[in-house]
């Protein structure tokens, strides 16, 4: 289970494919000038409730991966979670699409 941490403080554990998958979205979006929002719901074992921070080029971002090899990037997936980045209510994880095709590297700038 790998984390997202923003601005030094902001954490949320999210698994390491799924944590590739919102990387390469929003590294791509800040890469072209676009900043938007991000949320997810805290488990209820924190609490609860929901949390939406403001991306942007000045953001303090790190990616935590707890495994060494980089999961394979599901395309159908990347392009899923472009959509709601792209939304008014911004980006969201929402589940990888069943039966796409993997690929290796992807670079989606």
């Amino acid at each position: 289970m790998g984390r997202f941490i923003y601005e030094g403080s902001t954490k949320v554990e999210v698994e390491d494919r799924a944590l590739r998958h919102l990387q390469l979205v929003i590294t791509a979006k800040l890469r072209r000038g676009e900043p938007f929002p991000y949320s997810w719901k805290e488990d209820a074992s924190i609490g609860g409730g929901r949390i939406t921070v403001w991306l942007h080029a000045g953001s303090s971002l790190v990616f935590k991966y707890v495994g060494s090899r980089q999961p394979e990037v599901n395309r159908a997936w990347v392009d899923a979670l472009a959509y709601t980045a792209n939304s008014p209510g911004g980006l969201y994880l929402v589940p990888e699409p069943a039966g796409s095709a993997v690929t290796g590297n992807l670079d989606v700038s």
